[in-house]
């Protein structure tokens, strides 16, 4: 059995759809029907981990709809509203050297091509125009920052991402 840490949120199931238990699908990834590719769903509630099969999903107005195994009317599919659906970090697909998942840079140190040590990556946000790093300052931070804005974009501002060593330089000035 995987721990916890070892899971990533792909997606949750929303409100129920009709009285024949269904349920909205809320997706996390890039292509929103990708969700359906992982199989079987593991959903995540209430910190117990369970795998369901979907029987069926469709898209629907905008988003998307599904139907679980086992759940045949609309007080059951109610039980799963909220649940995160949950996969392996091994079921992700790998990526090319120079691409990143979001979870592997957290915690990452960031350090600009000076040698000052920025702090660390506390989360990431996308943009309209490109992703951006939050670096939660040190607490000793020299200009006083509490937290940095650095956006995510490869060979202009991020000129090494080290995994192994889990450190990232910046072209970045340390005062800003």
């Amino acid at each position: 059995m995987n721990h916890p840490a070892e899971y990533v949120v792909v997606g949750q199931l929303g409100a129920v759809y009709g009285v024949k238990g269904w349920i909205k699908v809320q997706s996390y990834t890039d292509d929103v029907e990708a969700i359906f590719d992982y199989h079987p769903w593991q959903i995540r509630q209430q910190g117990q981990v369970r795998d369901v099969t979907v029987d069926e999903w469709r898209r629907h107005n905008k988003g998307l709809i599904a139907k679980l195994a086992g759940v045949d009317d609309r007080d059951a599919a109610h039980l799963f509203t909220g649940a995160d659906i949950v996969i392996s970090a091994e079921q992700l697909p790998e990526l090319p050297a120079d691409e990143f998942y979001w979870r592997d840079l957290i915690g990452m140190t960031v350090v600009n091509t000076d040698g000052y040590n920025m702090g660390v990556v506390d989360q990431l946000m996308a943009t309209a125009s490109n992703d951006v790093m939050v670096v939660k300052a040190n607490s000793n931070d020299a200009f006083g920052r509490s937290e940095r804005l650095i956006p995510f974009i490869q060979s202009q501002y991020i000129q090494n991402v080290d995994k192994e060593n889990k450190r990232i330089v910046v072209d970045w000035p340390s005062d800003f």
